[in-house]
């Protein structure tokens, strides 16, 4: 019965660590460069910037009748396996960032979910080609499935 024991116990703990996947931000590193969204209300753009291997950095600002207001500013970050999307938008939760945990990711395609956030609850980027993609936030507001798409096209 001991013997059991241990050996279960050794099997546990060698298998925790493969328990959640590991992800790897390189394989986010085709978000980086700039982004546009044209819409009739302006055009809207996202700046990716690699700071260093662990992190990534973006601003969201939009342009309407010559003037840019900033309103966005993201880390896409990798914690000992982990990777979370940071954003600090201002005007909502006291401009204090809200982490977004990687839930998938594929090659063309990243999830991020906080299901405590009040709006959104899930975040994602779909690589359409190399140079388009679809950002998407999506949850429940108000009790309500709410959904929110932005095609864009990267600049050269």
């Amino acid at each position: 019965m001991k013997i059991s024991a241990l050996l279960l116990t050794t099997l546990l703990t060698l298998t925790a660590g493969f328990s959640a996947p590991r992800y790897d931000l390189k394989d986010a590193y085709w978000l980086i460069g700039n982004w546009e969204n044209k819409t009739p209300r302006g055009i809207i753009y996202e700046s990716w910037v690699l700071q260093k291997e662990q992190l990534l950095t973006a601003k969201s600002y939009a342009v309407k009748n010559g003037d840019t207001m900033v309103f966005e500013e993201v880390q896409l970050l990798q914690e000992q396996g982990d990777i979370f999307y940071i954003p600090v938008v201002q005007g909502q939760n006291n401009e204090e960032p809200v982490r977004f945990k990687l839930s998938s990711m594929t090659a063309k395609e990243l999830v991020f979910e906080n299901p405590a956030h009040d709006f959104p609850q899930k975040i994602s980027y779909r690589r359409i080609e190399n140079d388009s993609l679809l950002a998407e936030i999506s949850g429940n507001k108000g009790g309500k499935f709410r959904s929110q798409r932005f095609p864009m096209k990267r600049l050269r």
